[in-house]
């Protein structure tokens, strides 16, 4: 029983550094930065704010490397409930880590080209301008491929939460839907050139915002009411 509540209430920690830091660098660093309308404003922010933009970065690695424990953590709380799920959710989320952490050398290629570093003192502004676009837009296309493991992981994560006896199933469905948020989310983006104008993919990017936040404070704030035989 002891071990149980202490496994659940580690992941929960270990979720909600995930939660944070992958909310800050995802959400409030590019709302307060990146104009995507706009490579001078994106370019002059940047420039304005660069400890803003390195710290959104140095979140985003502290979220990859709290990410690579969490599967681990939660493979142990419910590898009795299925061992085949639980195998596959673990893979499924550590699949992402190497595609999320190569990502992120579009950022720090952004970061360059916003310096002072001497072998960019005779390129003109506009194309200074230009190639910080440019790379923004492969690091979020780089992120659009990352999601497909962020989304397919959730489902025998959301299956094994539902059989677990001890989670309240309510989240068990909720991560399930996540997954398919992500993956409706990454669908339409990759086949449709306004997908992002509809207004579809806010509501999609709800539910595993929904599901990942509520089994996140379930485990470290509830959790504790696991049952002494972990069912």
């Amino acid at each position: 029983m002891t071990t149980n509540k202490n496994t659940a209430r580690i992941a929960g920690f270990i979720y909600l550094v995930v939660v944070i830091t992958g909310m800050f660098s995802l959400a409030y660093v590019p709302k307060k930065i990146i104009d995507w309308n706009s490579g001078t404003a994106t370019f002059n922010n940047i420039t304005a704010s660069p400890l803003l933009f390195r710290l959104g970065i140095y979140s985003s690695v502290v979220c990859y490397v709290a990410f690579t424990f969490l599967p681990l953590v939660l493979y142990k709380l419910l590898r009795t409930t299925n061992e085949s799920h639980a195998r596959a959710m673990v893979i499924l989320a550590l699949l992402s880590v190497p595609l999320s952490f190569n990502n992120l050398q579009h950022k720090y290629v952004a970061l360059m080209l916003t310096g002072r570093e001497s072998f960019l003192q005779n390129i003109s502004i506009e194309d200074l301008q230009s190639k910080l676009m440019f790379s923004l837009n492969q690091y979020n296309d780089g992120l659009l491929l990352t999601t497909v493991f962020w989304g397919l992981w959730l489902f025998p994560f959301g299956l094994l939460a539902y059989k677990s006896g001890f989670i309240p199933k309510i989240f068990g469905v909720l991560l399930m839907l996540g997954c398919v948020g992500y993956l409706i989310n990454f669908t339409g983006n990759t086949l449709f050139e306004n997908y992002s104008k509809i207004g579809t993919g806010k509501y999609m990017g709800m539910l595993p915002a929904a599901g990942e936040i509520g089994i996140c404070f379930w485990l470290l704030f509830f959790g504790l009411k696991i049952k002494a035989n972990g069912k």
